[in-house]
């Protein structure tokens, strides 16, 4: 196991440096950059502008972006020699004339440096640790409710083939699941939140003296409730198509006529290797615990990463945009090894060598 979770590991290396490198040529395409956004002073000579564009290095080709991106402004040396000479930043007076030059000092990817954001001049990482806690918390609460609900809803409905409640929930999964998210969100903060008054309309708990349960849990309600939604129904017809085709397997119509009571055949013999097409879903599914969703926190106003990944788009913040993406992608790679695991617990026939 462990010789293969880090032959896995290694293995994820050059898809993540391509990923990199698609997201970075994707944002260098794009119409605009952080210079002209920080540059909307109308006051602003064209002389200034150019040179806030030359200091952030906006206007280099894309092999030296990246690269500089890659490994930093701070030169790499291994004794006497010197491995990357680094950049040097030009320091510019009001008018925008260049008065000096100085060393660059971000380490780069490479040194687990991220940079600083363009907008706010905070460390990437400690922004992303800022908002992070928020989107685990919204994460890992969907992701839990979507199993608790999906996977029993699903076995039910195997289990009682053609009646009502198989009936009921098949259709209502693929309602729920033709639904657009942000409709869903925006129809239940105004049902809920508005008209109703029953819930808070957005946000997270704010910070008070005296800590108020049921402030904290009123604001987390509507914005799990729209992210599990779809948890739920994929969950819930993945699990009652698999467990429909294990118990019409030949082992369980021998464990049925061996005698055995339903529910040592459902829990016993079937349960378990049905579970094991939920694993294809679960390891990428851990993606959303990392990332939170988009527009469920857009639409909450929920402080978490997908919302800081919306707002560095439209500021075109290039440093935070690719850590936010390094961030998705390691996620989603630990997913499916996280899934290729579960195979194994499931299924004692597969063998991770």
């Amino acid at each position: 196991m462990t010789k293969y979770i880090a032959r896995r590991l290694i293995q994820a290396i050059p898809t993540l440096f391509g990923i990199t490198i698609v997201a970075y040529l994707i944002m260098f395409l794009a119409p605009g950059n952080p210079a002209a956004q920080l540059a909307f002073d109308p006051e602003l000579t064209v002389q200034q502008r150019k040179a806030m564009a030359d200091a952030m290095g906006v206007n280099d080709p894309f092999h030296v972006q990246y690269t500089r991106w890659l490994l930093g402004d701070a030169p790499i040396t291994l004794g006497p020699l010197t491995l990357w000479p680094g950049r040097e930043i030009p320091v510019f007076d009001r008018r925008g004339n260049q008065i000096d030059r100085r060393q660059g000092e971000s380490g780069g990817v490479i040194r687990l440096d991220f940079g600083k954001s363009i907008v706010s001049k905070k460390p990437v990482m400690e922004i992303i640790g800022g908002v992070l806690p928020a989107t685990l918390e919204l994460g890992w609460l969907a992701l839990a409710v979507g199993l608790l609900i999906g996977i029993p809803v699903g076995v039910y409905a195997a289990v009682k083939q053609g009646g009502i409640f198989d009936q009921v929930t098949r259709v209502l999964s693929v309602v729920v699941s033709s639904i657009p998210v942000f409709w869903l969100g925006i129809i239940l903060l105004l049902i809920f939140g508005s008209w109703l008054g029953w819930l808070p309309m957005g946000g997270r708990f704010p910070p008070r003296p005296n800590f108020d349960a049921w402030d904290r849990i009123s604001r987390l309600i509507l914005p799990t409730a729209t992210l599990a939604s779809f948890t739920i129904a994929t969950y819930s017809r993945f699990m009652r198509a698999s467990l429909l085709d294990v118990l019409g397997q030949d082992y369980v119509r021998t464990a049925y006529a061996k005698g055995l009571s339903n529910r040592k055949v459902w829990f016993g013999h079937a349960l378990r290797n049905a579970l094991i097409p939920i694993a294809t879903l679960l390891g990428p599914s851990l993606t959303l615990v990392i990332t939170g969703a988009v527009l469920t926190e857009t639409i909450y106003s929920w402080p978490g990463m997908g919302r800081l990944l919306v707002n560095s788009v439209n500021q075109q913040d290039y440093p935070m945009i690719m850590a936010v993406v390094i961030l998705v992608a390691i996620a989603t790679i630990i997913g499916y090894i996280i899934s290729d695991i579960l195979y194994a617990l499931f299924d004692p026939r597969v063998r991770l060598s």
